[in-house]
């Protein structure tokens, strides 16, 4: 399987002059906070000090999880089917926001136990009706795997833009992100599972004890292994893609926990890629915190989500407009003619 290089974004001589370029604006130093370093980040990745966002755009990926016969759920399998339907209608929370940011909004069939057929829309990358259930089989074959990967590598490579925020649908996901994150980092899987899309008490602890036996079950450690045996053909897809768009210098803008953990496996392949994300918020589903620090992650919101669909994502570019924009229109000291800051 061939995994993308991803470029290195150390370059001390642009980190020096996005330093002196950040530090020179009219204002304390460091008081935009987290902007500063997110502007110094656009410009690494970009390898640039003349940042921009061009045509930024939420890939959200649709796929079924055989897991779901064990119970796992509050929600019936069909709901996937039916969130895509109203993704397409343009019903779903996604759709508000990403039209409120003026952002693309590409929809992926990567694997729903549904037929849509052509629809306007709907990008078709079905490798099959969902994955197996893997308290039983390992979700997916490798070759499956990798398939999923290089579907997810193309659709990156379509992008025109150079933002690419991640999104997924896919009832029974929480299961397999939580199942990848105990297998990726080893933390506890009572520490990993949550309530998902609403189960109470009784059911994170019955998605606890489906996911310990299946991780009994399943010895696996190689990262795609990982991936093929617990995940999903959404967030394999994502995985593919996150490689990718990081090899072509895009700004990767993280969503909730199934996008993490999709990530949490690409890190694992190519560490290099986590100098390409911006972490758009912390869930409110149990474990995505720590899923985080194992990433040394700092994201950039915190409220309350956990909702999915790249809501997040969403909610979070406008503060990367607003690094980019306060670095590139900014007055400096010397061009307002203000005073700088006493010796």
């Amino acid at each position: 399987m061939f995994i993308p290089t991803i470029p290195a974004t150390k370059n001390e001589t642009l980190a020096v002059l996005l330093d002196k370029t950040i530090n020179n604006k009219t204002k304390p130093l460091g008081s935009l906070g987290v902007l500063e370093s997110l502007a110094k980040q656009i410009g690494l990745v970009q390898n640039t000090r003349d940042v921009a966002i061009t045509q930024p755009a939420i890939l959200v990926f649709a796929a079924d999880h055989g897991v779901v016969a064990e119970g796992i759920s509050a929600y019936p399998q069909d709901v996937t089917w039916q969130m895509v339907e109203n993704f397409l209608a343009r019903g779903a929370a996604i759709n508000v926001f990403a039209t409120q940011n003026n952002c693309e909004l590409r929809v992926i069939d990567a694997g729903v136990n549904h037929d849509f057929g052509p629809r306007d829309g709907l990008t078709d990358r079905k490798l099959a009706h969902g994955t197996q259930n893997f308290a039983h089989e390992p979700a997916m074959s490798r070759a499956v795997c990798e398939a999923a990967l290089s579907a997810g590598m193309g659709l990156a490579a379509e992008l025109s833009g150079n933002v690419v925020g991640f999104g997924e649908m896919g009832i029974g996901n929480t299961t397999a992100a939580a199942a990848l994150m105990h297998k990726l980092t080893g933390i506890p899987v009572a520490q990993c599972v949550g309530a998902g899309t609403g189960l109470s008490a009784e059911g994170v602890l019955h998605k606890q004890r489906v996911i310990e036996a299946a991780a009994a079950k399943h010895d696996v450690t190689e990262p795609l292994d990982v991936l093929a045996t617990f995940g999903g053909l959404e967030i394999a897809m994502m995985t593919g893609a996150m490689l990718k768009a990081a090899e072509l210098r895009k700004v990767l803008l993280i969503d909730g926990f199934i996008v993490t953990s999709a990530l949490l496996v690409a890190a694992r392949l190519q560490p290099a890629i986590l100098d390409y994300c911006v972490f758009a918020h912390c869930s409110n589903e149990n474990g995505h915190q720590q899923m985080l620090a194992a990433l040394g992650a700092k994201p950039l919101l915190n409220l309350g989500l956990r909702l999915g669909e790249g809501t997040g994502c969403a909610l979070a570019l406008p503060l990367l407009h607003a690094s980019v924009n306060f670095l590139n229109q900014m007055a400096t000291f010397e061009s307002a003619q203000v005073s700088e800051k006493s010796e």
